[in-house]
């Protein structure tokens, strides 16, 4: 069997000595799979996303990426691999407010060290491939909060990264959007073979992922 994109194993993640949030949380990401997670506010999603995304540690346990363990590598390291092989979709857009649609998608090209005519041509591809090249001039404040979001999944997307870390992508759109929005992560993984994990409050959003899984109280189990 192939090894994993991402595996943890019986991962804890403590803020005090009686502050759990992670219980033992065990969980394997194959290639290409979708992964949704659901669970209440206060459950430890977005905290179970930043250890994946290695913007935090673990208390206990192992976090494996690539299948090396990444549990405790150094700042340097983490921001070497969030960039070159990891996409995040967050809940807010996090678009960068001066400049238009493309120029925001260049930029973790730009990071990765892409020469300025290589990053706006495959800018210019995705949003084509899906279909928001009318959005290409636009800045964020010309965009409704449907299309800044779709703009920013495409920006996760451009590198071809590994891995899609998307945390509640849809909590700040109405069900109309939070659709395309799903149809649009969906793609990632079915066109392009991107693996992707997806955490919500909704478990009906989580079943747009191939596998399901519930978290509640710091620990998971299948959905």
């Amino acid at each position: 069997m192939d090894d994993p994109v991402l595996s943890l194993t019986d991962v804890w993640k403590s803020y005090s000595e009686d502050d759990h949030v992670l219980k033992g949380v065990s969980l394997r990401v194959g290639k290409g799979e979708f992964v949704g997670i659901y669970g209440r506010s206060g459950s430890g999603k977005s905290t179970l996303l930043r250890l994946m995304g290695l913007l935090d540690r673990p208390t206990r346990g192992s976090v494996q990426f690539a299948g090396a363990d990444v549990s405790a590598v150094s700042s340097s390291e983490a921001a070497r691999i969030r960039r070159e092989k990891l996409g995040y979709v967050f809940q807010g857009f996090n678009l960068i407010p001066h400049v238009t649609a493309l120029e925001n998608i260049e930029v973790p090209m730009w990071l990765c060290g892409v020469r300025g005519d290589e990053r706006r041509e495959r800018a210019l591809a995705d949003l084509k491939r899906f279909g928001l090249e009318r959005l290409a001039g636009r800045y964020p404040m010309e965009m409704s909060h449907g299309e800044q979001q779709r703009v920013a999944a495409v920006r996760a997307m451009v590198t071809r990264p590994s891995l899609i870390l998307a945390d509640e992508p849809t909590s700040s759109l109405d069900d109309d959007n939070a659709k395309v929005l799903l149809d649009l992560v969906s793609a990632f993984n079915r066109d392009l073979g991107t693996t992707v994990v997806m955490v919500s409050t909704s478990a009906d959003e989580a079943k747009a992922g191939s596998k399901v899984y519930r978290l509640s109280s710091g620990t998971l189990s299948p959905g």
